[in-house]
């Protein structure tokens, strides 16, 4: 099992996580790309990178054939395959090994009998691991999981066989929504995973997501690495990681190792894996599934135990034993302080977690006192193509206060400019009463959306943030000549906002005023009210300024005097909510429609956003298709407005 050049089978920061550790160990590496990232970080790193494809993941990134031609072109003689796209695809692991490449992952055998996640839970349950109530049988009918969700009751998940990720699942707490969500679920998991196969999954009210770090060698040997609390998410996506877990002491912990390294064994495991929990009110934990590859929230872990995984991965891959890396095995695996992991997405999470996509004006990862694991570049692109997470940071600290104060400073100070992102939302989560006690459930976030808790209403820019953005675009400081100017002579009417409301402020400032001293790069030094500030900031070419306060960034511009009509609010025009790709189509011309009937469905990052009509009407045009790629803004159908 030598092998000395490494094809990442990914992009963004999981391509780049593990092509560092692969330089430090000595390897040569190949990265591949989509015409999307052919500037991406991860090519540039690599030493030698190969163009696969379009950039729909089913053209690039999901192309087996196109991933195979790259190592045979490159001469790579392994695969690491990241975490997403073919990752978990036992069909992947097994073309890797019939084209004479190691494939860096457990074999096809282990990653099949846990990918189907209801033969994963008949397996278990055989094994005796606790599995929470459902249905795992192969009647796909509606009228049969009609009748078996009737028997489990509501709440309950509808879940995709096949994947991960959130993926392919619904939440149906009432049963009369049961039809959309399994033709939704159906939908999504076919697209996504090549599989529309569904189960049934009784709902753990109040539970939490607690999986354990497991590994197993080629020699029989199994350890864990003890749990992450994944219990924050939102629509069943992860947004904060935890290791150790505050509601798990020991006794648990030996407990849910057991069993995780157990479930290991059975399927005859190698490599790096992950058993997922939910865990009741009573802390007693259920068996969810196993994903086998490495987790976005591996670094948490690192943190805590001292290890790097990938670097598991590799050695593992290459045939040493375990035994070389923790000689007596469970018995040298330690704990040390509290490690938090919170997950950067390009999205607004005051306008439902819309996914986000534009152009990053600024990022400096490099200016943090964090982790930051990530694959962008200030000039680079967020794309509609792919999943909306696109950097991590990682805060470790000697228990769970100091590693929340650290992470609170890290996410304010390295802001994105560009693309909205919940930097501010991560910032604020940390620091809420419900994280900081330990009161997390899975679906609290989904709870909070639905009751606009006040940690998931938009920020509205303080008064110093108005009066310092006055300072710069009143004396047309820019990055080049950082000259200083102040507001006290100017009266300016700004605009602040997404669309989705509109403030106008005339700002005069008080007597001490505002002085802007320096600004290089992103570093803003001003004095405000006689007090020295250090802040972030972006001029843009567009005339506005991009201010980060508190791990917001807001976003000014000066007021036209010719304001233009708001085309979006034209209800004769149905307009695309994001960039993306469009899965369905459900109206036609000359059809006649309700306000509020959904017509198109756009899928971006990982999401799908139905377009709804906003007024009663006819059909008129359809500008959309199956597939098709829009941008932002596009109008998709036109209406006749009905009298």
């Amino acid at each position: 099992m030598t092998f000395r050049k490494v094809l990442v089978a990914n992009r963004g920061e999981i391509a780049c996580r593990v092509l560092r550790t692969a330089h430090r160990l000595g390897y040569r590496t190949v990265a591949v790309c989509s015409d999307a990232d052919a500037s991406a970080p991860h090519v540039a790193m690599a030493d030698e990178a190969v163009r696969i494809g379009a950039p729909p993941a089913a053209e690039s990134y999901l192309n087996i054939a196109a991933l195979l031609d790259a190592a045979r072109r490159t001469g790579a003689d392994a695969v690491h395959p990241g975490y997403g796209f073919l990752s978990e695809r036992a069909d992947f692991a097994r073309a890797c090994a019939e084209a004479g490449l190691v494939f860096i992952g457990p074999p096809p055998e282990a990653i099949a009998a846990m990918g189907d996640k209801a033969a994963a839970k008949r397996r278990m349950r055989d094994a005796g691991v606790p599995c929470a109530p459902g249905y795992l049988g192969d009647d796909q009918s509606d009228e049969h999981l009609a009748a078996e969700a009737r028997r489990l009751g509501a709440p309950l998940l509808v879940k995709a066989v096949a994947g991960g990720g959130g993926r392919g699942m619904r939440l149906v707490r009432d049963l009369a929504a049961l039809p959309e969500a399994l033709a939704g679920a159906r939908r999504e998991a076919q697209g996504a995973f090549g599989s529309g196969t569904l189960m049934l999954e009784r709902l753990v009210e109040g539970g939490r997501h607690i999986e354990i770090q497991v590994f197993a060698d080629a020699h029989g040997h199994a350890v864990h690495l003890g749990e992450r609390d994944c219990t924050a998410q939102r629509r069943r996506q992860k947004v904060i990681e935890e290791a150790p877990s505050p509601v798990v002491n020991a006794a648990m912990r030996e407990a849910m190792g057991r069993d995780a390294v157990a479930a290991a064994l059975a399927v005859g495991y190698r490599g790096a894996g992950t058993v997922e929990f939910i865990v009741d009110a009573g802390l007693r934990h259920y068996f969810l599934e196993m994903n086998t590859r490495l987790q976005v929230e591996h670094p948490v872990t690192e943190c805590v135990t001292g290890f790097d995984l990938v670097e598991w991965q590799l050695r593992i891959a290459a045939g040493e034993p375990l035994t070389n890396l923790v000689p007596r095995l469970q018995a040298d695996v330690r704990f040390t302080g509290h490690a938090i992991e919170a997950r950067l997405y390009a999205e607004d999470p005051y306008d439902g977690w819309k996914p986000q996509a534009g152009r990053i004006d600024g990022w400096a990862p490099e200016a943090g006192e964090v982790r930051i694991d990530h694959g962008i570049a200030a000039g680079g692109e967020v794309t509609p193509y792919y999943d909306a997470m696109v950097a991590k940071f990682i805060a470790h600290g000697h228990d769970r206060k100091d590693a929340i104060r650290r992470l609170t400073r890290g996410l304010e100070e390295v802001p994105l400019f560009g693309p909205a992102s919940n930097a501010r939302f991560l910032r604020d989560l940390v620091n809420h009463p419900r994280f900081s006690s330990a009161s997390m459930t899975t679906t609290l976030l989904d709870e909070w959306q639905e009751a606009r808790e006040p940690l998931l209403v938009r920020p509205e820019p303080p008064e110093d943030a108005w009066r310092i953005a006055a300072a710069l675009l009143a004396g047309h400081v820019d990055a080049a000549s950082a000259r200083p100017a102040s507001v006290a002579r100017f009266d300016l009417t700004l605009l602040a906002g997404d669309g989705a409301y509109e403030l106008k402020r005339t700002l005069r400032a008080p007597p001490e005023g505002v002085q802007v001293d320096a600004l290089e790069g992103a570093s803003l030094r001003c004095t405000v009210d006689g007090v020295r500030r250090r802040l972030h900031a972006h001029l843009g070419g567009d005339g506005g300024v991009q201010l980060a306060i508190d791990g917001a960034v807001f976003r000014f511009r000066e007021a036209s005097p010719y304001p233009a009509a708001d085309a979006a609010l034209d209800p004769r025009r149905a307009r695309a909510p994001v960039a993306g790709v469009v899965a369905q189509v459900n109206v036609a011309v000359g059809q006649a429609v309700r306000a509020g009937q959904a017509m198109v469905c756009v899928e971006a990052m990982k999401m799908e956003m139905w377009l709804h009509a906003a007024a009663a009407g006819t059909v008129k045009a359809v500008h959309a298709a199956p597939k098709a790629s829009v941008a932002a803004g596009t109008v998709l159908v036109e209406l006749e407005i009905a009298e």
